[in-house]
């Protein structure tokens, strides 16, 4: 298995730390709004990368962080040392308390991910509830001499960590060059990030510590959780292109500095989403949530695939062009995954026989290549045409299709769709198509029409196949 790791710019080989072990941090949402369809994308793919390596096998232990303190409104600007906390602003805007915020946004979170079939982390730790790791990790970098404590306010000096910007290309050197800054007076170097904060007077969230009452920096919070739970040095860190710098960025300097071992090996950071070829903003009005999604008449189901549909390192291009097309083809697998299991009980015939196996190989070989997904949809469509073929053309036994839809069982085991169980063919659809049948049969096409259109009126559609057979589907 190949992944593009976003360290080395390049596709490398997997080899975990622990033979058949694999560790990995996703950075999870900051819980003071609702989880967005770009912020789903970034879930997702991880959600498959863990059930592709339990699928080759491999034992994921998976973290994914709740920030419910710490991460400031103004993290666009350099190092996002100013503004006012996320959480505590709407906590103040809606007169809630900033644990009532952080709880109903986490539940929605939760509840939004299983809509979308991602596996539940084995760990959701809060910031909150790690500011004693958090104080620790402070004092080794104040020790070790990469940090500095001023009027109560820690921060750390970049200038001592030589790899600084290794991962986002942001060397100092380069930093200088038209850097958009925010002012600290308390910073020895502009580029310097917050690892503690001295609260106002009038902060909620605050915690006393050796050098102020206040709270933790943003970047602090993941290097303690991740330490915490998987140890100084892990096999795969996630998140979206976003966080690479300066978040990621800050993570790697603050926590090499600590241990003095590697934090990551692998950066595996998923592209944009692109809503109609522009960036979401509330302002345009393209700013989606799954409501959203389910309120034009799409699944989640249907989302997940067309989020699969495009490759983890492209621009995905949301339209709702893109979402009737992953209609289309959710509705193409359903129904392959329900004929196959109402495959008629027959003697062998001439079939696919072995040949099944050469879609797993396809399938593999895609996922083993950087998670292409694109490229394994693909093969997944290309055995449904096959087998439709076969169906079509009465060509397909019962082994054969048990055969098939094992395959099928073991693919989905990486795309994660939920395939809702099709209710029975109502008795009075089929007694009508019984009686097409005998009109077509005695060549009485008039009354054949009449009767299909009779089908489709109440909803289902009927598909002639050979041998004078034919397919009843639900419209």
């Amino acid at each position: 298995m190949k992944i593009y790791n976003t360290l080395s710019k390049q596709k490398e080989g997997f080899r975990p730390l622990n033979a058949g072990k694999v560790s990995m941090y996703i950075c999870g949402p900051t819980v003071y709004d609702r989880i967005h369809i770009g912020n789903l994308r970034a879930y997702l793919i991880p959600d498959v990368l863990r059930k592709f390596l339990e699928y080759s096998s491999f034992e994921v232990r998976q973290i994914k962080n709740i920030t419910d303190v710490g991460h400031l409104m103004e993290d666009n600007v350099a190092q996002g040392d100013t503004g006012e906390d996320k959480i505590e602003k709407k906590a103040l805007a809606e007169k809630k308390t900033p644990a009532e915020i952080a709880g109903f946004y986490e539940n929605y979170f939760h509840e939004t991910e299983k809509a979308l079939n991602i596996l539940p982390a084995h760990f959701f730790p809060r910031a909150t509830a790690h500011i004693p790791q958090m104080l620790k990790i402070i004092q080794i970098l104040i020790d070790k001499g990469f940090a500095y404590e001023k009027n109560g306010n820690v921060f750390f000096d970049v200038t001592k960590f030589a790899d600084y910007g290794k991962l986002s290309g942001n060397t100092l050197e380069n930093l200088k060059v038209g850097a958009r800054l925010e002012e600290h007076p308390d910073k020895k170097n502009p580029w310097d990030f917050a690892l503690w904060l001295k609260a106002p007077k009038e902060h909620i969230m605050k915690w006393d510590s050796p050098w102020s009452v206040g709270y933790p920096g943003w970047h602090i919070e993941c290097s303690a959780m991740s330490m915490e739970y998987l140890g100084d040095t892990i096999d795969i860190h996630t998140g979206g292109e976003d966080n690479i710098f300066p978040h990621h960025e800050a993570e790697i300097a603050q926590s090499e500095s600590a241990t003095g071992q590697k934090f990551v090996n692998y950066w595996l950071h998923i592209r944009h989403l692109l809503v109609d070829g522009e960036k979401m903003a509330k302002s345009k009005g393209n700013f989606y949530f799954l409501e959203d999604i389910e309120a034009k008449g799409y699944s989640p189901m249907e989302l997940r695939l067309a989020i699969l549909s495009s490759h983890y390192r492209s621009q995905m291009n949301f339209t709702w062009a893109v979402m009737e097309q992953a209609k289309t083809n959710f509705q193409k697998i359903s129904e392959f995954v329900y004929n196959l299991k109402n495959i008629p009980i027959s003697s062998e015939k001439d079939s696919l026989g072995n040949e099944v196996s050469k879609y797993t190989e396809k399938f593999e070989k895609a996922m083993d290549d950087d998670l292409n997904t694109p490229l394994a949809l693909s093969v997944l469509y290309e055995m449904i045409t096959e087998t439709n073929k076969l169906i079509a053309e009465n060509k397909l036994d019962t082994k054969q299709a048990k055969n098939i839809l094992a395959v099928w069982e073991k693919m989905n085991k990486v795309f994660g769709f939920v395939i809702e169980a099709k209710q029975d063919i109502p008795e009075e659809i089929i007694k009508i198509a019984e009686e097409r049948k005998t009109f077509r049969n005695n060549k009485d096409f008039e009354k054949s029409d009449k009767l299909r259109d009779k089908i489709l009126e109440k909803g289902y559609a009927i598909e002639d196949l050979k041998n004078n057979e034919y397919l009843i589907k639900k419209q």
